[in-house]
């Protein structure tokens, strides 16, 4: 007998088989509660109270762990331990507000402000709502919503899952992931890579998957098969095996089965995850962000500060590879000194390399110290400039470049124009990079921090992989290097496809290259060649990826 299969959007390859286990339900909020001007002090405290407690719940889960989770709890921390809040909240109870009540408003007021804000920001909702529930549950003496414990290993399912949630994910006892939304780019999808534990996201029917039922998800088809055969279990367990050893016994540099060099390489944002992404088996850095020096302050990085940051990662890299990515400020990052805040539509304004027409001096300063840090440093640094859609853009920024004794020079090809037009980027710089995430919502007119529209943002779109074609047929015709560092590089199946369209180097993070460098082994380049013709002709991203896996799997 079939078992009933749910499909969402597979953002972390793998399969494993387990019992659900939800998410614990959030609290519901009581009826409005009069309150009398005696109530009023009490009421206050206990509010103020509440928010205190979640906030030091936070802190010890911070203390407890290291790395970006702990970086993420601290930051949830500060966030409902803000005093702009509890003010908030106690005018509302003074305005005649239960405490209850007055925290749910108080943080949909700070929610509307972010979900405004669009980009980054509004990736930021899922945060304030599991605060706001954390605080009622503990105003309420409620039990506080976050992560099961049924006493045995699980496969996790929520609607979605917040970051005091998912930094705390033991991989251990949770299976595998699969959230009713979201989409490749959201929390969930960058952290179960990380884990390297199997995720779909995006699926609506999972509402109705239950605690204690049996499922098999496949992170690699974007499937979830409920109550599946005790031989399905068996055949999945035993290709993740074979997947296991297999990616255990190949390293070094990426290629296909024919030899076709394809470099492989690491993602790398904030400084924590240097020692991580040096110890990885890669040939370099293919994206290093470099926004964490600038964000959350009123002013620019000096440039001695700059200089140590960059230095610091250059001698990790030494005999490798490392891509700068300049500053990528606006939209969903926006900068105080870079951008303006009065931005009608931050996504469609002034961002990326359009800031240096607003202040010429930051990407002076940023070239000055990447070049003065990359000198004796023994890597090989190139430098590429984020949303480029001109080839005049480029040949600008390349100048600047190098004006500053850099060699390499690039862009980045996230905006449409610059896939339509990339001959004309490719003949002004040195490397060409496309950035499928940017790409894939600019080309679709899709809002990725929107979890409805999901399925625009499959990297798997056949309309996006033709843009990607375009970019790697313009880079072959000028023999420049293309190369991809969005999500998309992180999926094995799609990774074959990407060098079959053309691309010279995935870049993804430490975790997923061993199945990457697994999936190119298994295939000659014409074999990847045939697997990108199967994927551009589907009609939709789904389609793509099921035909391409079937394909493989024969």
């Amino acid at each position: 007998m079939t078992s009933a299969v749910l499909t969402g959007i597979g953002v972390s390859a793998g399969s494993a088989a387990g019992e659900v286990a939800r998410m614990a339900p959030t609290p519901a909020l009581p009826e409005p509660r009069a309150l009398t001007e005696a109530d009023v002090p009490a009421e206050v405290a206990a509010a103020r109270d509440a928010l205190r407690q979640v906030a030091a719940d936070l802190e010890r889960r911070a203390a407890a762990v290291a790395g970006e989770a702990a970086d993420v709890l601290s930051a949830q921390a500060l966030m409902v331990a803000d005093p702009a809040l509890s003010d908030q909240v106690e005018a509302r109870i003074r305005s005649g507000s239960d405490g209850a009540h007055a925290i749910t408003d108080a943080f949909g007021e700070f929610r509307a402000a972010l979900q405004n804000a669009g980009g980054y920001f509004a990736e930021r909702v899922a945060d304030l709502d599991d605060l706001r529930d954390r605080s009622v549950a503990s105003l309420l003496d409620l039990p506080m919503p976050g992560l099961p414990d049924p006493g045995h290993p699980y496969v996790l399912v929520a609607a979605d899952l917040a970051p005091a949630d998912t930094a705390l994910l033991d991989p251990a006892q949770v299976l595998a992931l699969v959230t009713e939304r979201g989409g490749p780019t959201s929390h969930t999808a960058i952290l179960a890579k990380t884990l390297g534990l199997p995720a779909v996201v995006g699926c609506d029917s999972a509402a109705t998957l239950t605690d204690g039922s049996s499922v098999l998800v496949d992170g690699t088809a974007g499937a979830i098969h409920v109550d599946p055969s005790p031989q399905a279990v068996t055949e999945a367990a035993e290709r993740e095996e074979h997947r296991r050893r297999r990616s255990e016994s190949l390293h070094g540099p990426g290629r296909t089965a024919d030899g076709h060099p394809v470099k492989l390489l690491v993602n790398l944002g904030a400084s924590n995850e240097l020692a991580a992404a040096a110890a990885a088996d890669s040939e370099g850095v293919g994206l290093f962000r470099t926004e964490f020096l600038y964000l959350d302050r009123d002013r620019a990085p000096s440039a001695e500060e700059q200089i140590a940051s960059y230095r610091e990662v250059f001698t990790a890299f030494a005999g490798r590879r490392v891509v700068v990515r300049t500053l990528d400020a606006g939209a969903d990052k926006p900068l105080p000194f870079a951008t303006a805040a009065d931005e009608q539509n931050p996504a469609l304004g002034v961002r990326g390399l359009r800031t240096a027409t607003r202040d010429p001096e930051l990407l002076e300063t940023q070239l000055a110290a990447i070049a003065d840090a990359s000198a004796g440093s023994g890597a090989e640094v190139w430098v590429m400039a984020p949303m480029v859609s001109v080839p005049r853009e480029a040949a600008e920024f390349a100048e600047r470049v190098r004006a500053h004794g850099l060699r390499s020079a690039g862009a980045m090809v996230e905006v449409p124009a610059a896939a339509l037009r990339a001959d004309g980027l490719a003949r002004v710089c040195d490397f060409l990079s496309v950035g499928t995430n940017d790409l894939a919502q600019y080309a679709f007119a899709a809002d990725r921090t929107l979890g409805g529209l999901a399925e625009f943002l499959d990297p798997w779109q056949p309309a996006l992989l033709d843009l990607i074609r375009m970019a790697a047929e313009a880079g072959a015709r000028q023999d420049r290097p293309v190369g991809v560092c969005g999500e998309a590089a992180a999926d094995p199946a799609l990774a074959v496809v990407l060098v079959g369209l053309g691309v010279t180097s995935l870049s993804a993070a430490p975790s997923c290259l061993s199945g990457v460098r697994t999936a190119l082994a298994e295939r000659t380049l014409e074999d990847c060649r045939h697997l990108a013709g199967i994927a551009l002709a589907a009609p939709d991203a789904t389609t793509a990826r099921t035909k391409v896996l079937a394909e493989t799997a024969s």
